[in-house]
């Protein structure tokens, strides 16, 4: 059986940067209570004119650059995504097209802050199973167009961008198996309802969860790639809160890895966190080729999904 790996990355944000201080002058609120409560300084913000497909576009197309593969050797899209406006054409297809990729199987997965893992788990069933030779994996986000301005809670919390990853098939398999699941019951913990839609979530349900019971599903994970904790070389998790991040890297055991924490400078950019902080840290050269990374998601439906990879 054929297996895949990840063959390049890329990401986008959008110009814009809303401090703490800025958001001091919108809600009651201020940088030292943020920084101590989720640890984000900034985050960027996507103006009116830029769509999730526009960035899921820009991210793709940097990681199309640096694979080397021309655009008509992509046979599969798949956006994570839970902030698209339009339900057709998908944001998938619109990516394709922005792309010039002449005719790619695209599709839309929402899984909320876990879509990329679970996007990515996907495109390698698809390439082990022979369905698909290269993949677009991308995680885009416009989280802004749903927060709420005036609930201090939330509106600190959230940023825009995207990150995407070709996949391609491999001999030598580059992508572990994935363990994912939910918490059905538990499931409007976090929530983005209502016209117009509105993010809002437990947030000491949330934490207790994650800091719980994440930890023992991340060993598992490591456990099913044949990877010790303490071998990582990074541990990229949903990039929601540093008092998440921290607790969680710290219980896996992962005393070796470079921790992500991008959330500092970028906020809880939901889908599109994991192949952003992942693509940062490559290009800044943190990771070495071929070491072995946990990626992690968790979040909306208290879904998650995490695999070992090997660093493009």
């Amino acid at each position: 059986m054929t297996g895949s790996r990840v063959l390049a990355l890329g990401h986008h944000q959008p110009a814009a940067v809303l401090t703490n201080d800025d958001l001091a002058a919108m809600v009651d609120t201020d940088d030292a209570w943020i920084r101590s409560r989720v640890g984000i300084r900034t985050r960027h913000v996507a103006g009116p004119d830029e769509t999730v497909d526009q960035m899921a576009a820009a991210a793709a197309a940097k990681a199309l650059a640096s694979s080397g593969l021309a655009a008509a050797e992509v046979d599969l899209v798949l956006v994570a995504t839970c902030t698209a406006v339009d339900r057709s054409p998908n944001t998938a297809a619109r990516v394709a097209a922005r792309l010039g990729l002449p005719s790619p199987a695209t599709m839309d997965l929402n899984v909320v802050c876990a879509g990329f893992t679970h996007a990515l788990a996907t495109a390698d069933h698809a390439i082990r199973a022979g369905a698909a030779r290269a993949a677009l994996v991308i995680g885009a986000e416009k989280f802004t167009d749903v927060t709420d301005w005036t609930d201090r809670t939330t509106c600190v919390l959230t940023g825009d961008g995207a990150g995407a990853a070709v996949v391609t098939a491999a001999a030598e398999p580059g992508i572990g198996p994935v363990v994912w699941g939910s918490v059905p019951e538990m499931g409007g913990a976090v929530r983005i309802e209502g016209t117009p839609s509105r993010f809002a979530q437990e947030g000491q349900t949330v934490y207790r969860w994650a800091t719980t019971q994440l930890p023992p599903i991340a060993r598992r994970v490591c456990d099913r790639a044949g990877v010790r904790p303490e071998d990582l070389a990074a541990v990229v998790p949903h990039q929601a809160n540093l008092r998440i991040i921290e607790p969680l890297a710290r219980r896996l055991g992962a005393v070796n890895a470079v921790i992500a924490r991008d959330v500092v400078d970028s906020g809880n950019t939901s889908a599109a966190s994991i192949p952003l902080a992942l693509s940062k840290l490559v290009e800044r050269g943190e990771i070495e080729q071929g070491a072995p990374v946990l990626l992690f998601g968790f979040g909306g439906n208290l879904s998650y999904a995490g695999q070992v990879i090997r660093c493009p």
